[in-house]
């Protein structure tokens, strides 16, 4: 796929693979605003149709990118890739681009949590869908088999990427830097359903919360963008 590295479609120094991201994060961030508005008008099916695939195709579409193609991780490897200066680099460009990074970690999580609580938290009675306005409380047991669950995957991925790649120590961070993450969102559920332990409140809650997360992240990812690509254009790109 050499081809994602030629020049892009958008008429800036970026490759095809940044302009196919920065569309993408686009095209979501447009789709999960529509279906906060349509959650906003009580459109419940339509909502969770669209919510439901829009996290789908954003996970399936930004795990390929960013794990397997490793697209994108130019930005971080060194001042060769920015044609600003230096301190500009340091104190605005990978600061931000830090935030960027944290910020996709979290997105993708918020993700698959909210996939799952929308399917715990609704009902559907008589052919319409709503959330349940009832106690939704998780278990300590149960967190334990998630991520064990989650565990038993990341391992699988981290080894067969072993296979394929070869082992790094920035490999296995990054996996058990998932791990964590995973295992901190799970201690955070714990917490969050004492505060919110009806389960239709808590979807509406963390809902808005991830819903600024990705607006946060369309942001800082279109200022990475503007600086690499367009403002400060480097050896890269």
């Amino acid at each position: 796929m050499d081809w994602l590295k030629d020049p892009g479609f958008l008429g800036t120094h970026a490759t095809i693979g940044a302009d196919l991201s920065q569309f993408m994060a686009t095209l979501f961030t447009g789709l999960f605003i529509l279906g906060w508005i349509q959650a906003k008008q009580r459109k419940a099916d339509a909502h969770h149709w669209l919510m439901l695939g829009g996290m789908i195709s954003m996970l399936s579409f930004f795990i390929a990118y960013y794990l397997f193609r490793q697209l994108g991780v130019l930005a971080v490897e060194g001042k060769e890739g920015f044609g600003g200066s230096q301190a500009l680099y340091d104190y605005v460009f990978i600061p931000v681009l830090t935030l960027h990074i944290i910020l996709v970690i979290i997105g993708l999580v918020m993700a698959v949590y909210m996939i799952v609580l929308g399917f715990r938290s609704q009902q559907v009675v008589d052919g319409v869908r709503s959330l349940r306005e009832s106690i939704l409380l998780t278990t300590w047991k149960k967190v334990g088999l998630i991520f064990g669950g989650v565990t038993v995957v990341v391992l699988g991925l981290f080894f067969s990427r072993v296979a394929t790649a070869g082992f790094s120590m920035r490999k296995l961070e990054v996996y058990l830097g998932l791990l964590l993450l995973v295992g901190i969102v799970l201690a955070v559920e714990i917490t969050i359903q004492r505060i919110w332990p009806d389960g239709g409140r808590r979807h509406r809650a963390l809902g808005r919360f991830t819903m600024v997360i990705y607006c946060i992240l369309f942001a800082t990812g279109t200022f990475t963008y503007t600086m690499l690509y367009i403002l400060y254009p480097g050896k890269i790109g």
